[in-house]
């Protein structure tokens, strides 16, 4: 019998001591997927001879759970088997009782929230584009954090522990880099985990850096165990060096000739002093040609801001030289800013919105020329639900190949007075119900009352509690018109005490919301991931996003829950801005009309959740309308009308759209 061999060890170094991964990857099978592609795309890379993208983040959320999840012929680690959550609500003997049990594996759990999610979305667009692209981020060895919920307590912060060494798709590399500081040197094993298209004919390769090696003392050996540390500065600034600095040495480490580095945020900004140190005669304004900036958020908080001092202790002279030159946030100033070095350095700066871009030119009125606005999406093929799918491919001939091209999506206004059309899409919907509801069964959830979710990272300016605010008020909705069933999910930063205490009030509403006669559930799901996220977005009726304008610089939550004909309940910001005309929902609440930045925040909480109550109101009478589509529970022809403009809008707010964007705006190619 002849052996079986590794096909890609020719392009790359697997550390396989054991022979541990020889059956998950061997003649044209690379855990369970076609390995052609993987090669085809390495062999493209290291040739040059395309222009060729670098892509940094500091997270990636991939959704291994729900989409392309690799195969091993190895029985699953416990470790990474998705943990039983619990569930905190007015059904408190169901609580005891119970909890929700998954049976899947972990995502890649290198990711915390909407950043990651959005960069695991570009670079599976990027695998479906066939764009030549590498991805560059952190293998953090304790991902992010568990969630406990506990009584009284509110949220508990527990260390997540998962084994990277058994994880399907993910391999260790022989091959290590070392990043030279002022002080001491970080040794960075490499790691990579391929991303592929929606077709299994190309593949995205993604460079995880991980500092867990014996080369390393014991404080370095953490530095890349858990995703945003912030208790102590020296442990931030030496991530951010390992994620900038450390990419660097990577790709030059595996001989990727990148022509465009692309820094998503600004955790990444020492990546540019790295290539300039290589180059001690560079010409810098060639070298800025070289990088791309996004920007993710208004919050004055998501800009990493460090003392000189606290640079110098890490950073050679030379290289503290550049910060210098391009990152003080003044001419006589003491702070180092990775926003501003990233902007300094980067021949493209960009908004995720339109709102968000008129946002930043006030915080940053230097550079306001610079800033151009391309409003993030969502990975269609990732977020859509089965019977979504099965239900628009009935109607292919008059949509067209939405999956080659979700832009076509707009087609379905075309069939907006096809009564088929109509209840089918209801019938789908009433699909991806039932599938919640089943999994929610020991909580008595209903698949006929109206079901409104708030799901998504929790801080003070995306106002979590704005609809428990008024428990009468809600009631009595609940009594005049039809009941209510309403889900949130979401993680608190472990040191945002401000965000914790929105947990705490959630829990402690819900506690006082016993004795509602079956008229109001209210559940709160534990550790918020995209498996449950996933859920929510294809099996609600209403996604509610209530943040303060305007401070939500995109937010892709509601993109996901439309492309599942899930309709909006929302505030106008972010790319909500782009859409509240086009029948997708209805909108409430105080809206920036420029000029509104401020540090401070002033919620708005009473007057916003009276305006949030009216619209909800309105939104209940239309589900338990006039059924005129026929079928059971449905609701009114407004309501109908509403999901389908929903579809429609999900061929705008995809990546799709947004990668062709970065292409022809950003990174020029054809």
């Amino acid at each position: 019998m002849s052996q079986s061999h590794n096909p890609l060890q020719d392009l790359v170094r697997i550390k396989d001591d054991y022979g541990r991964y020889a059956a998950d990857i061997h003649d044209d099978v690379y855990f369970g997927f076609p390995v052609a592609p993987i090669l085809a795309a390495e062999r493209a890379l290291l040739a040059g001879k395309q222009k060729s993208i670098a892509y940094f983040s500091m997270e990636y959320g991939l959704a291994t759970s729900v989409y392309n999840g690799f195969k091993s012929v190895h029985p699953a680690s416990e470790a990474n088997e998705i943990i039983e959550n619990e569930v905190f609500s007015n059904e408190r003997i169901a609580d005891y009782l119970f909890s929700l049990k998954v049976d899947a594996l972990v995502d890649l759990p290198i990711y915390s929230g909407g950043l990651g999610v959005l960069a695991g979305d570009t670079i599976k667009t990027a695998a479906d584009m066939k764009l030549p692209m590498v991805a560059v981020g952190i293998l953090w060895s304790k991902g992010y954090f568990k969630q406990r919920f506990w009584f009284k307590f509110g949220q508990l912060p527990e260390e997540m522990k998962w084994d990277p060494w058994t994880f399907p798709g993910l391999i260790p590399l022989e091959d290590k880099v070392k990043l030279e500081l002022k002080n001491k040197d970080i040794y960075l094993r490499l790691w990579k985990y391929y991303v592929y298209s929606r077709t299994q004919d190309h593949a995205v390769p993604l460079i995880l850096l991980d500092s867990n090696v014996e080369e390393n003392d014991e404080a370095g050996r953490r530095l890349t165990d858990k995703l945003y540390r912030s208790d102590d500065v020296s442990g931030r600034i030496l991530q951010r060096l390992i994620l900038g600095m450390g990419g660097i040495r990577a790709l030059e480490e595996l001989k990727y000739p990148i022509s465009i580095h692309h820094l998503n945020e600004g955790h990444a900004a020492f990546a540019f002093v790295r290539k300039a140190g290589d180059m001690p005669n560079a010409d810098l304004g060639a070298l800025k040609s070289q990088f791309a900036y996004t920007c993710h958020t208004p919050v004055p908080a998501g800009h990493d801001r460090f003392s000189v001092g606290e640079c110098e202790t890490y950073l050679k002279p030379q290289d503290m030289a550049l910060v210098r030159e391009f990152g003080l946030e003044g001419p006589n100033s003491s702070v180092v800013n990775l926003t501003i070095l990233a902007m300094n350095t980067a021949s493209s700066i960009n908004a995720v919105s339109w709102k968000h871009g008129e946002v930043m030119k006030l915080q940053f009125p230097a550079y306001k020329e610079r800033i151009k606005a391309i409003t993030n999406g969502v990975h269609f093929p990732t977020w859509v639900s089965e019977p979504v799918l099965e239900f628009l491919d009935r109607f292919g001939k008059d949509i067209g190949d939405y999956r080659q091209d979700p832009g076509l999506l707009k087609h379905v206004l075309s069939l907006k007075d096809n009564r088929a059309f109509r209840k089918a899409l209801w019938e789908a919907h009433q699909e991806n119900k039932k599938g919640l509801v089943d999994t929610l069964a020991r909580w008595r959830l209903k698949e006929n009352v109206l079901t409104v979710a708030w799901a998504r990272r929790i801080a003070a300016y995306k106002r979590p509690s704005l609809i428990l605010q008024d428990i009468d008020r809600l009631m009595d909705i609940a009594r005049r018109v039809g009941p209510l069933q309403i889900l949130f999910a979401g993680k608190a930063h472990p040191n945002d005490n401000i965000a914790f205490t929105y947990v705490n009030e959630i829990m402690n509403t819900i506690d006082k919301t016993q004795d509602t006669g079956g008229l109001l559930k209210i559940l709160m799901l534990e550790n918020y991931d995209i498996y449950i996220a996933k859920m929510l977005v294809s099996g609600v009726d209403i996604w509610l996003n209530n943040p303060l304008p305007p401070y939500e610089a995109s937010g892709t939550s509601g993109m996901k829950a439309i492309a599942n004909a899930v309709v909006q309940l929302s505030t106008v910001d972010g790319w909500v801005v782009e859409a509240k005309d086009s029948g997708i929902g209805k909108f409430f609440g105080y809206e920036d009309m420029g000029g509104g930045y401020t540090d401070g925040l002033s919620l708005r909480l009473a007057e916003d959740s009276r305006a949030l109550y009216a619209s909800l109101e309105e939104m209940a009478h239309l589900y338990y309308g006039t059924k005129a589509d026929g079928g059971d529970h449905a609701p009114s022809a407004s309501w109908i009308d509403m999901m389908i403009h929903c579809l429609a809008e999900a061929g705008r707010f995809n990546t799709f759209r947004m990668l062709n964007e970065y292409k022809s705006q950003v990174w020029d190619m054809k």
